[in-house]
């Protein structure tokens, strides 16, 4: 299995700019490769709180993409696991385009579950340890997953040493402010990591891929 983190950050290493909020910082080499890394993907990984701030979540929108997922047998788009401490998506908005998107929604909560999944979600995961999760899904067959962030779900992923890859869309932007990609109380296990490719995206964005060390 794989665990891929997918991320775009301004050149200080922020997701957002001090106010915070539902920022957009890559453009559209940014999303060319976001949709290559969805189109990779079994399933993405997402923090309620991303989902709150935006409403909704990536497509891809690239038809040989869809082509090569049609051709492997999958869905056109994967699976978007929404990670949470509450049992339900209870301050969920019924306004967002979440609910019309065409994707299969999960709900990974570490609270009590309840008997069925909740409404408008085709699955729910106990999340009792994220190494558990992630055996339950190589199990079933699930080899690729694809994390969408935000910093705290990263940052719980990273410490545990179950990140394999990074990719980083390095925009030309200074933000400053708070909102760091990892948390200031990660402790990440792995310190050092290997550059796989680096690829000039347009308009000043950097495409940087790193795997861990010791992975093959």
């Amino acid at each position: 299995m794989t665990l891929r983190l997918v991320l775009a950050v301004s050149l200080d290493g922020r997701l957002a700019p001090p106010a915070g909020g539902a920022a957009q910082l890559g453009g559209a080499g940014d999303r060319l490769v976001l949709e290559e890394a969805l189109a990779w993907a079994d399933v993405a990984v997402v923090g309620a709180g991303t989902v709150r701030a935006h409403g909704c979540s990536c497509l891809i929108h690239r038809p040989e993409l869809l082509q090569q997922r049609e051709s492997r047998g999958q869905s056109p788009q994967p699976p978007l696991l929404i990670a949470s401490r509450q049992a339900t998506p209870v301050d969920f908005d019924h306004s967002w385009r979440l609910w019309s998107q065409p994707m299969q929604l999960w709900w990974l909560s570490s609270a009590p579950l309840l008997p069925a999944p909740p409404a408008g979600f085709a699955r729910q995961f106990a999340l009792d340890s994220w190494q558990g999760l992630l055996d339950q899904l190589n199990s079933e067959g699930i080899q690729r997953v694809l994390l969408l962030g935000g910093a705290q779900l990263a940052g719980a992923l990273l410490d545990e040493d179950l990140v394999d890859e990074l990719q980083l869309t390095l925009c030309p932007l200074l933000l400053g402010g708070e909102h760091s990609w990892l948390p200031a109380a990660a402790r990440p296990q792995a310190d050092r990591w290997l550059l796989q490719e680096q690829r000039p995206l347009g308009d000043g964005e950097l495409l940087l891929r790193y795997q861990r060390t010791g992975n093959s």
